[in-house]
Protein backbone atom coordinates (compact mmCIF):
# COMPACT_ATOMS: atom_id res chain seq x y z
CA UNK A 1 0.00 0.00 0.00
CA UNK A 2 1.28 3.25 -1.13
CA UNK A 3 1.58 5.80 1.87
CA UNK A 4 1.88 9.27 0.87
CA UNK A 5 3.70 11.03 3.42
CA UNK A 6 6.84 9.74 5.22
CA UNK A 7 8.29 11.43 7.97
CA UNK A 8 11.36 10.70 10.05
CA UNK A 9 12.57 11.95 13.58
CA UNK A 10 8.49 11.49 14.72
CA UNK A 11 9.14 12.60 18.11
CA UNK A 12 10.48 15.87 17.86
CA UNK A 13 8.07 19.09 17.95
CA UNK A 14 7.60 19.65 14.35
CA UNK A 15 7.14 16.22 13.45
CA UNK A 16 4.24 16.18 16.43
CA UNK A 17 2.78 19.25 14.18
CA UNK A 18 2.89 17.25 11.43
CA UNK A 19 1.29 14.18 12.50
CA UNK A 20 -1.50 16.09 14.60
CA UNK A 21 -2.42 17.87 11.01
CA UNK A 22 -2.38 14.41 9.31
CA UNK A 23 -4.53 12.86 11.61
CA UNK A 24 -7.37 15.87 11.90
CA UNK A 25 -7.30 15.98 8.21
CA UNK A 26 -7.45 11.97 7.69
CA UNK A 27 -3.88 12.26 5.03
CA UNK A 28 -2.15 9.09 4.84
CA UNK A 29 1.34 9.02 6.88
CA UNK A 30 3.70 7.15 8.18
CA UNK A 31 6.26 7.88 10.91
CA UNK A 32 8.19 4.75 11.86
CA UNK A 33 10.46 5.17 15.00
CA UNK A 34 14.28 5.48 15.08
CA UNK A 35 15.07 1.89 14.70
CA UNK A 36 12.96 1.42 11.38
CA UNK A 37 14.11 4.58 10.15
CA UNK A 38 17.60 5.54 11.18
CA UNK A 39 18.54 8.13 8.79
CA UNK A 40 22.33 7.97 9.83
CA UNK A 41 22.15 4.28 8.09
CA UNK A 42 22.05 4.42 4.78
CA UNK A 43 20.62 1.23 4.41
CA UNK A 44 17.55 1.79 7.16
CA UNK A 45 17.15 4.76 5.38
CA UNK A 46 16.71 3.08 1.75
CA UNK A 47 14.70 -0.03 3.62
CA UNK A 48 12.14 2.25 4.92
CA UNK A 49 11.41 4.31 1.91
CA UNK A 50 11.38 0.94 -0.12
CA UNK A 51 8.74 -0.55 1.91
CA UNK A 52 6.92 2.79 2.00
CA UNK A 53 6.97 3.78 -1.37
CA UNK A 54 5.73 7.63 0.25
CA UNK A 55 5.44 10.24 -2.42
CA UNK A 56 6.85 12.71 0.13
CA UNK A 57 9.50 12.48 2.67
CA UNK A 58 9.77 15.14 5.26
CA UNK A 59 12.84 15.15 7.15
CA UNK A 60 11.79 16.73 11.01
CA UNK A 61 15.13 14.41 12.13
CA UNK A 62 17.94 16.89 13.80
CA UNK A 63 20.47 17.24 15.92
CA UNK A 64 19.74 20.49 17.21
CA UNK A 65 21.97 20.71 20.88
CA UNK A 66 24.13 23.82 19.63
CA UNK A 67 26.55 24.16 22.46
CA UNK A 68 27.32 20.15 22.51
CA UNK A 69 27.46 20.18 18.72
CA UNK A 70 31.16 21.49 19.20
CA UNK A 71 32.57 18.67 21.20
CA UNK A 72 30.18 15.83 19.34
CA UNK A 73 30.98 16.81 15.53
CA UNK A 74 30.54 12.73 14.72
CA UNK A 75 27.36 12.91 15.96
CA UNK A 76 26.04 16.15 14.60
CA UNK A 77 27.31 15.89 10.89
CA UNK A 78 25.98 11.91 10.92
CA UNK A 79 21.92 13.11 11.43
CA UNK A 80 22.12 17.01 10.02
CA UNK A 81 24.70 16.47 6.89
CA UNK A 82 24.89 12.40 6.06
CA UNK A 83 21.19 11.88 7.68
CA UNK A 84 20.28 14.42 4.73
CA UNK A 85 22.50 13.09 1.82
CA UNK A 86 20.79 9.49 2.50
CA UNK A 87 16.98 10.52 2.63
CA UNK A 88 17.94 12.63 -0.79
CA UNK A 89 19.35 9.59 -2.55
CA UNK A 90 15.92 7.49 -1.69
CA UNK A 91 13.99 10.39 -2.52
CA UNK A 92 15.09 10.06 -6.34
CA UNK A 93 15.81 6.87 -6.41
CA UNK A 94 11.84 6.05 -5.41
CA UNK A 95 10.79 9.70 -7.08
CA UNK A 96 9.69 11.29 -4.18
CA UNK A 97 10.18 14.72 -2.94
CA UNK A 98 11.93 15.66 -0.23
CA UNK A 99 11.00 18.07 2.52
CA UNK A 100 14.11 19.18 4.53
CA UNK A 101 14.43 22.01 7.30
CA UNK A 102 17.60 24.05 7.39
CA UNK A 103 18.43 26.78 10.17
CA UNK A 104 19.20 30.34 10.32
CA UNK A 105 22.50 29.59 11.89
CA UNK A 106 24.00 29.45 8.45
CA UNK A 107 25.12 33.32 8.50
CA UNK A 108 27.01 34.86 10.49
CA UNK A 109 24.67 37.86 11.48
CA UNK A 110 27.18 40.63 10.09
CA UNK A 111 24.13 41.74 7.63
CA UNK A 112 23.32 45.25 8.12
CA UNK A 113 21.06 46.62 5.43
CA UNK A 114 17.69 44.56 6.25
CA UNK A 115 16.99 40.65 6.94
CA UNK A 116 18.54 37.96 5.16
CA UNK A 117 17.37 36.54 1.89
CA UNK A 118 18.00 33.43 0.03
CA UNK A 119 20.66 35.06 -1.96
CA UNK A 120 22.85 36.32 0.99
CA UNK A 121 25.74 34.51 1.47
CA UNK A 122 26.03 31.72 4.44
CA UNK A 123 28.85 31.68 6.53
CA UNK A 124 28.19 29.45 9.74
CA UNK A 125 29.78 30.30 13.04
CA UNK A 126 29.40 27.25 14.60
CA UNK A 127 29.31 23.23 14.26
CA UNK A 128 25.68 23.02 14.17
CA UNK A 129 25.55 25.83 11.60
CA UNK A 130 28.18 23.94 9.54
CA UNK A 131 26.68 20.56 9.36
CA UNK A 132 23.36 22.38 8.68
CA UNK A 133 24.89 24.18 5.58
CA UNK A 134 26.02 20.50 4.34
CA UNK A 135 22.99 18.92 4.60
CA UNK A 136 21.31 21.44 2.42
CA UNK A 137 24.66 21.14 -0.18
CA UNK A 138 24.17 17.32 -0.11
CA UNK A 139 20.39 17.09 -0.74
CA UNK A 140 21.11 19.60 -3.93
CA UNK A 141 23.98 18.03 -5.37
CA UNK A 142 21.56 14.52 -5.50
CA UNK A 143 19.84 16.29 -8.39
CA UNK A 144 16.20 15.06 -7.00
CA UNK A 145 13.10 17.08 -6.00
CA UNK A 146 13.45 19.27 -3.03
CA UNK A 147 12.20 21.65 -0.62
CA UNK A 148 14.74 23.40 1.98
CA UNK A 149 13.12 25.43 4.09
CA UNK A 150 15.23 27.75 6.48
CA UNK A 151 13.90 27.89 10.01
CA UNK A 152 14.50 29.72 13.43
CA UNK A 153 13.69 29.64 16.57
CA UNK A 154 10.89 27.28 16.44
CA UNK A 155 8.30 27.01 18.87
CA UNK A 156 5.34 24.53 19.53
CA UNK A 157 3.71 21.63 21.59
CA UNK A 158 6.94 20.01 23.46
CA UNK A 159 9.61 20.48 25.32
CA UNK A 160 12.69 21.32 23.08
CA UNK A 161 12.11 24.79 22.94
CA UNK A 162 12.53 28.52 24.50
CA UNK A 163 8.84 28.85 25.83
CA UNK A 164 8.88 26.06 27.90
CA UNK A 165 12.96 26.26 28.72
CA UNK A 166 11.08 30.19 30.19
CA UNK A 167 8.44 29.04 32.10
CA UNK A 168 10.91 26.32 33.62
CA UNK A 169 13.64 29.14 34.21
CA UNK A 170 10.87 31.59 35.80
CA UNK A 171 9.57 28.97 38.21
CA UNK A 172 12.87 28.17 39.53
CA UNK A 173 14.49 31.64 39.35
CA UNK A 174 13.89 34.97 41.27
CA UNK A 175 14.23 36.86 38.08
CA UNK A 176 15.66 36.08 34.63
CA UNK A 177 18.59 37.37 32.43
CA UNK A 178 17.94 36.99 29.12
CA UNK A 179 20.50 37.97 25.82
CA UNK A 180 18.78 41.77 24.63
CA UNK A 181 22.22 41.74 21.46
CA UNK A 182 20.56 38.30 19.51
CA UNK A 183 17.68 38.64 17.49
CA UNK A 184 15.98 36.04 14.83
CA UNK A 185 12.22 35.38 14.48
CA UNK A 186 10.28 32.78 16.70
CA UNK A 187 8.62 30.20 14.26
CA UNK A 188 5.57 28.47 14.93
CA UNK A 189 5.23 25.04 13.97
CA UNK A 190 2.12 25.25 12.91
CA UNK A 191 2.76 27.84 10.59
CA UNK A 192 5.69 25.45 9.28
CA UNK A 193 3.40 22.84 8.38
CA UNK A 194 0.81 25.07 6.96
CA UNK A 195 3.54 26.83 4.44
CA UNK A 196 4.96 23.30 3.43
CA UNK A 197 1.53 21.65 2.56
CA UNK A 198 0.59 25.01 0.68
CA UNK A 199 4.04 24.50 -0.95
CA UNK A 200 3.91 20.51 -1.74
CA UNK A 201 0.10 21.63 -3.44
CA UNK A 202 1.17 24.18 -5.43
CA UNK A 203 4.02 21.81 -6.58
CA UNK A 204 6.75 24.43 -5.25
CA UNK A 205 10.17 23.09 -5.34
CA UNK A 206 13.61 24.92 -4.34
CA UNK A 207 15.05 26.66 -1.12
CA UNK A 208 13.39 28.75 1.15
CA UNK A 209 12.84 30.83 4.62
CA UNK A 210 10.06 30.23 6.14
CA UNK A 211 9.53 31.89 9.21
CA UNK A 212 6.79 33.56 11.21
CA UNK A 213 6.71 37.92 9.85
CA UNK A 214 8.91 40.73 11.97
CA UNK A 215 11.90 39.87 14.49
CA UNK A 216 12.82 40.19 17.65
CA UNK A 217 15.59 40.08 20.52
CA UNK A 218 15.89 37.27 22.07
CA UNK A 219 15.11 39.52 25.66
CA UNK A 220 11.90 40.93 23.67
CA UNK A 221 10.39 37.50 22.88
CA UNK A 222 10.66 36.38 26.46
CA UNK A 223 8.70 39.91 27.49
CA UNK A 224 5.72 38.70 25.07
CA UNK A 225 5.97 35.44 26.62
CA UNK A 226 5.97 35.94 30.00
CA UNK A 227 2.83 38.65 29.91
CA UNK A 228 1.06 36.42 27.53
CA UNK A 229 1.41 33.80 30.26
CA UNK A 230 0.56 36.05 32.96
CA UNK A 231 3.93 35.45 34.54
CA UNK A 232 4.96 38.46 36.35
CA UNK A 233 9.24 38.14 36.59
CA UNK A 234 12.16 40.71 36.11
CA UNK A 235 13.96 40.19 33.37
CA UNK A 236 17.10 41.87 33.42
CA UNK A 237 18.37 42.66 29.61
CA UNK A 238 22.46 40.93 29.29
CA UNK A 239 24.54 40.80 26.24
CA UNK A 240 24.56 37.15 24.66
CA UNK A 241 29.07 37.18 25.44
CA UNK A 242 27.83 36.85 29.52
CA UNK A 243 26.42 33.63 29.19
CA UNK A 244 30.07 32.17 27.85
CA UNK A 245 29.08 29.50 25.89
CA UNK A 246 30.69 27.00 23.73
CA UNK A 247 29.33 27.58 20.33
CA UNK A 248 29.17 30.84 18.89
CA UNK A 249 26.14 32.45 17.66
CA UNK A 250 25.23 35.25 15.21
CA UNK A 251 23.79 38.22 17.09
CA UNK A 252 21.11 38.94 14.01
CA UNK A 253 20.39 35.95 12.25
CA UNK A 254 16.46 36.92 11.37
CA UNK A 255 15.84 36.06 7.65
CA UNK A 256 13.03 37.01 5.61
CA UNK A 257 10.00 35.09 4.20
CA UNK A 258 8.69 37.36 1.53
CA UNK A 259 10.00 35.01 -1.51
CA UNK A 260 7.85 32.22 -0.03
CA UNK A 261 5.22 34.25 0.40
CA UNK A 262 5.12 35.83 -2.56
CA UNK A 263 5.76 32.25 -3.74
CA UNK A 264 2.50 30.85 -2.64
CA UNK A 265 0.44 34.15 -2.20
CA UNK A 266 -0.25 33.77 1.21
CA UNK A 267 0.03 36.44 4.25
CA UNK A 268 2.03 34.77 6.94
CA UNK A 269 1.23 35.91 10.36
CA UNK A 270 3.89 38.17 12.50
CA UNK A 271 5.41 36.40 15.07
CA UNK A 272 3.90 38.32 18.31
CA UNK A 273 0.54 37.34 17.18
CA UNK A 274 1.60 33.18 17.06
CA UNK A 275 3.47 33.15 20.28
CA UNK A 276 0.17 35.13 21.95
CA UNK A 277 -2.13 32.56 21.23
CA UNK A 278 0.36 29.58 21.53
CA UNK A 279 1.09 31.26 25.09
CA UNK A 280 -2.77 31.69 25.81
CA UNK A 281 -3.64 27.94 24.72
CA UNK A 282 -0.86 26.59 26.99
CA UNK A 283 -2.86 29.01 29.84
Amino acid sequence: MSIRYLIAGKNGQLAQEFIKKFLQQGIDHVAPDEKQLNITDRTSVSSAVAAHQPAVIINCAAYNLVDKAEQEQDKVYAVNALGAKHLAQAAAQHGAVLVHFGSDYVFDGKKENGLYTENDATNPLNEYGKSKLSGEQSIMDEGGRFLIFRLSWVFGDGKQNFIHKLTEWAGANEYLKIACDEFSVPTYTGTVVDAVLTSLEQGVTGRYHLTNTGYCSRYEWAQLILKSLGINKFVRPVSMDSFKLPAKRPNFSAMSNAVLAQQLDIEIPSWESTVSSFCKRMR
